[in-house]
């Protein structure tokens, strides 16, 4: 009889959440295995839902309050406060999210600058001194200016006065003075979330791969790149060389990535190994008798810093067996197993268009889990 299972999916993008995921797994399994203890681990990536994920997982309550949206607008948004009380995890898409854009974002106006009142609020309010910084799905390219402002970072253009640089305005940065955050953030660790390896600026940079997501033309994002390029200057002048603009993760969410780790002292980490590190998922694993895990496509990518690839690596070290979800399969089981994975199977039980299959989406995950789990239970008796 399985006595203990972890759910650790990602999610099924468009279609079901991480979340969504093992509420529904959860109630299928305990249909087939009443008695079984369920683990729920749901994955984050960064992007919304972080929060949730990190709560479902690890416990722990939301926290609400006023910031400055993607446009300085007043807005309504939240973070987690985890057990320990000195840990907060802020989604940067709770306050500059691309939705939050509306219908015409533009990467060249908006800021960062209620992400940093988000992380402003949890340290003066309530004393963390941890925060875990989700970099998904924003609507900015201001390379974390707006964030480090709210935090007390002072910008200066070249006439001596003081202003938020949003990405339009980054080439006028003549000084950057990060004392007085520093100070405020002298007993906090950050650490990001960061699933991307882009750098700064440059072909593969923010403005280039990321910002036509965002709304920019080819000329804006030219000018995007050209302020990041002057910006990623005077990081690296202000660090003495501690900091370097082509550095994997510079480029996240607008060039936040930047701004977190020359003027903050942030650490960029994958978000997958920064999850199941605060949930303890290595000592989960030891009384546990499968983990079911899943994602809307099941490829090459699966296996190289994605969740799955993860959860393999850990499992298989405890010899754990892992069985994977997917919506679509892509041909690379072989090498999946290699890294740990025991099986793989699609949820889709009819030949459909991916805008047809999209719906079905939670009824085929319940299905697949509900046949799996008679499957092994016919198998144990």
């Amino acid at each position: 009889m399985l006595q203990q299972i972890i759910l650790a999916p990602d999610s099924f993008k468009g279609a079901l959440s991480a979340v969504q995921f093992c509420r529904s797994a959860a109630e299928e399994i305990h249909a087939v295995f009443p008695q079984c203890r369920i683990h729920s681990v749901p994955i984050a990536d960064g992007g919304e839902g972080t929060v949730d994920s990190f709560l479902l997982s690890a416990g722990g309550r939301r926290v609400s309050c006023t910031v400055s949206g993607p446009f300085f607008q007043p807005t309504e948004s939240f973070y987690g406060l985890l057990p320990d009380g000195e840990t907060a995890v802020i989604e940067m898409a709770a306050a500059a999210g691309l939705p939050m854009a509306g219908p015409t974002p533009d990467p060249e106006q908006t800021t960062t600058y209620g992400v940093g009142e988000l992380i402003l609020h949890a340290v003066t309010q309530h004393g963390v001194r941890r925060i875990l910084l989700g970099l998904g799905g924003s609507a900015t390219n201001d390379g974390g200016c707006g964030l480090a402002a709210a935090l007390g970072v002072v910008f200066l253009n070249r006439e001596g006065a003081s202003f938020v640089p949003a990405g339009r305005t980054l080439h006028q940065i003549s000084a950057i003075d990060p004392s007085p955050a520093r100070s405020l953030l002298q007993s906090v660790s950050i650490q990001a979330l960061c699933d991307v390896d882009n750098p700064l600026y440059g072909p593969t940079g923010a403005a280039f791969i990321f910002a036509p997501q965002k709304g920019a033309d080819a000329p804006m994002v030219q000018r995007l790149d050209h302020g990041l390029r002057h910006y990623g200057t005077l990081l690296e002048q202000i660090t003495q060389g501690a900091f370097s603009a082509s550095q994997p993760g510079a480029g996240a969410a607008g060039g936040l990535g930047a701004g977190l780790c020359a003027l903050l002292g942030a650490s960029l980490t994958p978000g997958i190994d920064l999850l199941l590190d605060t949930v303890d998922f290595d000592s989960l694993l030891q009384h546990c008798d499968l983990v079911l895990t899943g994602e809307g496509r099941f490829d090459g990518q699966s296996l190289h810093g994605k969740a799955i690839s993860g959860i393999c690596r850990r499992a298989k070290k405890q010899s754990v067996p892992v069985i994977a979800l997917a919506g679509a399969i892509d041909g690379s089981e072989a090498e999946a197993y290699l890294q740990g994975l025991t099986a793989v199977f699609p949820i889709n039980r009819r030949l459909l268009s991916l805008e047809e299959a999209l719906p079905l989406t939670e009824e085929n995950v319940r299905a697949a889990v509900r046949n799996l789990m008679r499957l092994l239970q016919s198998i144990q008796k």
